[in-house]
């Protein structure tokens, strides 16, 4: 699993599935985001071998943005995306069987779309992450 939130808006643009992920994969998926809703300025990763990786680094730097690293064995320095997974586990990922990789991107999908259009958020006022998407694909402010 890939998954990417917007840390301003929480909005997450995707949510994407595989039976292992590599360098390339994350740079696909990456671009698949950004078409949705654009370049953002900075990503925060994790030390995982699929982003330390010459392909991300590439792609980053050839879209001009920065990769923000987190510390190893230090998840609070992204607890956004923490939190979002944590949620995403309990009320999606334990909650079906998926039976093809086709069938988890359906019910992903429709998991992403109730979260990013219906579902309210504390963090952000008790609005649903899509009414704080910047319009026109601008960037999202930094951290």
């Amino acid at each position: 699993m890939l998954t990417v939130v917007d840390t301003f808006s929480r909005f997450s643009p995707v949510a994407d599935p595989r039976f292992s992920y590599r360098a390339e994969h994350v740079v696909a998926t990456l671009e698949r985001a950004c078409a949705k809703v654009g370049y953002p300025r900075t990503i925060r990763v994790d030390q995982g071998s699929e982003f330390i990786s010459r392909d991300l680094d590439r792609w980053a730097y050839a879209k001009g943005v920065t990769l923000d690293f987190s510390r190893p064995g230090k998840p609070t320095d992204n607890a956004f995306i923490e939190a979002f997974n944590g949620r995403f586990r309990s009320e999606c990922l334990n909650t079906h069987w998926f039976q093809t990789l086709a069938d988890a991107a359906e019910k992903m999908e429709a998991w992403l779309r109730y979260c990013n259009e219906d579902r309210p958020h504390g963090a952000i006022g008790h609005k649903p992450p899509i009414s704080l998407q910047n319009p026109g694909g601008a960037p999202s402010p930094p951290p």
